[in-house]
């Protein structure tokens, strides 16, 4: 097995705002959040990966706004890192977030927006530890 491994995923929310005027141009921007959650049965190997992708109008998010929500199920390796379990599960899950993305704006009658292919190696990852205090 790979470090890990996309089992199932599913959108947990989807937020969709179209108030744009005919024929106004606007900057299209993108923010990206993705936080993997670990069991504190250290006996099973399933992590939660919940990935956060907001796409709108930099000018003014009121008038076009694309917010999903996704969350997956991944069987990882218990002797892989946990920092490359985060990005190689981003990559197996990140590109469901640009097709349903791509596909919720072309549905929707407007150009469809297309996210960037994003190289998560070249970014900086911030482990947190949940832990309980003592």
């Amino acid at each position: 097995m790979a470090c890990c491994e996309l089992k199932a995923y599913t959108v947990s929310d989807i937020t969709f705002v179209n108030r744009l005027d005919p024929n106004v141009q606007i900057k299209i921007g993108n923010k990206f959040s993705y936080n993997v959650k670990y069991p504190n049965d250290s006996s099973t190997t399933v992590c939660r990966g919940e990935l956060e992708v907001e796409v709108g109008d930099t000018g003014d998010n009121s008038k076009l706004n694309v917010k999903v929500v996704l969350v997956g199920i991944f069987a990882y390796d218990p002797a892989a890192k946990r920092e490359l379990i985060h990005t190689e599960s981003f990559k197996l899950l990140y590109p469901h977030a640009r097709a349903l993305v791509t596909t919720i704006t072309a549905n929707a009658g407007i150009k469809p927006i297309i996210l960037p292919n994003i190289n998560i190696d070249d970014q900086d990852i911030y482990r947190i530890e949940g832990k309980k205090p003592q």
